[in-house]
């Protein structure tokens, strides 16, 4: 058994049904909603991961995420969207909304096992280790003292970098396109190329030492901090 909660939303009550019983079958606490209205009404910060379908009532998947994204006390629970629409289009939009996944139907419950145990596998190592403190294990960031440390040590960051590292260590998981990127970080600031991202990210990887590979690219995307 684990303590790994998920929220089933999906206005496919068969389906529903299906997931909640082999996801309970491999431990997990399991509840479902039939509608995004009807999820939106539970304590969603309870949960560690939600798969939602896209193509729902009059609140869609893509909708709902964006509400939770806003939220600041439920932005940082994994998304997974499990949808019949699979075009390239709808995988981009869904991976900026922040989803942490993308499985198209016809799925099998196997696949979708797996890619849960991956998602939470990447999501579960980030912690509050004090209100003010990000920790992902020996590193370290001290939000209003603008300071990172890696076992006790010191790294020294320029202002970008901290902000990009504290963007992405927040949001761990979520992928960050250099739009979205540029947006957070350098607002509406000189104008700025693409390519100021990827020097910062190349720069920041190397001063994080072995927490830098975490720092991951996805290609067509934007960069994530993926945890082990």
């Amino acid at each position: 058994m684990n303590n790994y909660r998920i929220l089933v939303v999906d206005d496919e009550d068969d389906l529903c049904e299906i997931l909640k019983f082999n996801l309970e079958m491999e431990g997990y606490t399991v509840d479902t909603a039939n509608s995004a209205e009807e999820a939106l009404k539970l304590d969603i910060p309870q949960y560690n991961l939600l798969l939602l379908d896209v193509m729902m009532g009059e609140i869609s998947g893509f909708k709902m995420a964006r509400i939770l994204k806003s939220n600041k006390d439920t932005a940082n629970i994994p998304i997974i969207f499990i949808t019949a629409k699979d075009t390239e289009n709808d995988t981009i939009t869904g991976f900026n909304l922040g989803a942490d996944d993308y499985i198209s139907k016809p799925f099998s419950l196997r696949e979708v096992i797996m890619r849960i145990k991956a998602v939470l596998r990447r999501t579960a190592g980030v912690q509050m280790k004090e209100e003010d403190k990000l920790q992902y294990k020996g590193l370290t960031i001290n939000i209003p003292q603008k300071k990172v440390t890696i076992d006790n040590v010191e790294v020294s960051l320029t202002k970008k970098e901290f902000e990009i590292l504290l963007l992405l260590l927040q949001n761990h998981g979520r992928v960050f396109s250099r739009e979205d990127i540029l947006s957070k970080v350098w607002n509406d600031e000189v104008y700025v190329l693409d390519r100021t991202i990827d020097v910062n990210i190349t720069r920041l990887r190397k001063k994080i030492g072995e927490y830098g590979k975490f720092i991951v690219t996805r290609l067509g995307y934007g960069y994530c901090f993926e945890c082990e």
